[in-house]
């Protein structure tokens, strides 16, 4: 090696080598999982530059990777495909542990040509390196290049399989923490979040309703005669069909809305930036849900349930997080005494001045 090209592959040592310091310090001084991924997006394209690329992780609940992060031509497309352990290369290095440089797609025949053509971006060459902690794979981040982009080389494969180290390490601590957190805000015989979380997250988000003038909603449930179910079949089956009745809720709820069990037999729904019109619909599509369920089926039992369901928004309904709850709740027992099985909406507030926003932080 010439004195010029060694100079410079001892810059690109020294290079990396800062760039893997700062990393580390950042990657440990956070527990926060978004931080942690948008930290190796900002590594990966400071290092690598490649022309596209994702992060892929596996879902535990179905099994199958998804794309967390995608970047660069067509990665939009990407975002909502899956694929199975074993599938593609990526796939493969996933099953496998074993991270794969290939300089032509078209002559290895675990390349899956369907997501260039759901992105329409024509794959070249592939840097794909596992995510592994405590010998269990995570995920891939995996590197592609077009037919002009320039091949990746061992030096690449190094400094990827470096920053996977790091990435694979801070996902798993992010990922114990949160679930550490979960168990002290999480119902333990729904998997819903507990009213304690309710009261601590509708404060945050009655806050942000204030500072932002968006609407926020709350659903309350009560569940009709369920004591008669208990009364008929004993309470280890009531409890089954109060797992039940919390995984339809989350079914029947979109991604940003968040499902609790209050207490008893009584659910509710935080529904932000939702107004009374939008609640009104998702409390409805709720109740229709429950007529036409058949619950706990799987043990041999076929129990028929209806629920009597309240909405109330802020700031229409209510001054205040307890005020909310207090409306929906109040609403929910008028559509008991209406016959059940139906939705109310609460009363809105007589007319007159509103509280004043609250300041952004650091305003007197």
């Amino acid at each position: 090696m010439n004195p010029a090209d060694l100079l410079s592959a001892m810059k690109r040592t020294v290079e990396q080598l800062a760039a893997f310091n700062e990393m580390a310090k950042a990657l440990t001084s956070t527990l926060e999982l978004r931080e942690v991924l948008s930290l190796v997006m900002q590594k990966v394209s400071d290092l690598l530059q490649p022309r596209n690329w994702s992060l892929i992780l596996q879902d535990e609940r179905s099994g199958k990777l998804y794309f967390e992060i995608a970047v660069g031509e067509g990665a939009e497309a990407l975002k909502s495909l899956q694929l199975s352990p074993g599938e593609g290369i990526a796939g493969t290095v996933f099953s496998t542990g074993t991270a794969r440089l290939v300089d032509d797609v078209g002559g290895d025949p675990a390349f899956a040509p369907r997501f260039d053509k759901a992105s329409a971006f024509r794959t070249r060459s592939i840097l794909a390196v596992p995510l592994i902690a405590r010998g269990r794979v995570l995920g891939i981040i995996e590197l592609v290049n077009g037919p002009q982009d320039p091949l990746f080389t061992q030096d690449d494969l190094t400094t990827l399989t470096a920053i996977a180290d790091y990435a694979a390490i801070a996902i798993e601590n992010a990922k114990n923490f949160w679930r550490v957190q979960e168990l002290t805000i999480t119902d333990e015989h729904t998997g819903c979040y507990n009213a304690r979380h309710l009261r601590a997250q509708l404060e945050h988000e009655v806050k942000r309703s204030q500072r932002f003038h968006h609407p926020l909603s709350l659903v309350f449930l009560d569940l009709d005669r369920f004591k008669h179910v208990n009364d008929t079949h004993g309470h280890v089956v009531g409890s089954a069909l109060l797992k039940e009745v919390g995984e339809l809720l989350i079914s029947c709820s979109r991604q940003l809305d968040l499902v609790f069990r209050y207490g008893g037999d009584e659910f509710s729904l935080m529904l932000v930036e939702t107004a009374p019109e939008g609640a009104l619909t998702i409390a409805r599509r709720i109740r229709d849900a429950f007529r036409e369920q058949h619950f706990l089926k799987s043990q041999g039992l076929d129990i028929r349930l209806t629920a009597s369901l309240g909405v109330a928004t802020f700031p229409d309904h209510a001054h205040s997080a307890m005020d909310l709850i207090r409306a929906a709740d109040f609403a929910m027992y008028a559509a008991k005494a209406r016959g059940r099985d139906g939705v109310c909406l609460a009363e809105p507030l007589p007319a007159g001045p509103r509280p004043e926003p609250l300041p952004e932080p650091g305003e007197p």
